[in-house]
């Protein structure tokens, strides 16, 4: 992570634990609202269910090995975030497109599913059924296709 970097949103993983594996540079996590902070050879974790967001307040650059247990289908989420970051389909703050990748999570089945903490579950479930019905009507399981390779 860039100097002065920091994961765009406040999040909850629901079936897994996100764990930070520092290697370089200093992390500021705030994990259940409280504040950690990890050097070089330090872990922070994030377990399941629990809101959370990383910076990186430091000059240099972050280095961590992020792991997340049980990985699940974690590959083909992050397949899909990827690629809609790699196809310029994100806004000015980084964010990938919101109705794109809740088609893709919810196309995907996805077990590894990140959703803001500012979204009640029933209400994000309820957007992923939504934007699932609007992307197929526009042809979207194409990206997922070039994406997933499925």
């Amino acid at each position: 992570m860039h100097p002065g970097g920091y994961v765009p949103f406040e999040h909850v993983h629901v079936r897994q634990d996100e764990i930070f594996h520092v290697e370089k540079g200093e992390i500021r996590a705030r994990i259940n609202q409280q504040t950690l902070f990890g050097k070089p050879g330090d872990s922070l974790t994030a377990p399941r269910g629990v809101r959370h967001i990383a910076y990186n307040d430091r000059d240099e650059k972050l280095v961590c090995i992020v792991d997340y247990r049980p990985g699940l289908d974690h590959y083909t989420v992050m397949q899909c975030f990827a690629g809609l970051t790699l196809d310029g389909q994100i806004d000015r703050r980084g964010l990938v497109n919101i109705p794109k990748i809740m088609y893709m999570l919810k196309r995907a089945n996805a077990e590894s599913l990140p959703r803001p903490a500012f979204a009640p579950d029933l209400a994000f479930r309820l957007g992923m059924d939504v934007f699932y019905m609007f992307g197929r009507m526009m042809g979207w399981e194409e990206l997922y296709k070039k994406y997933t390779r499925k």
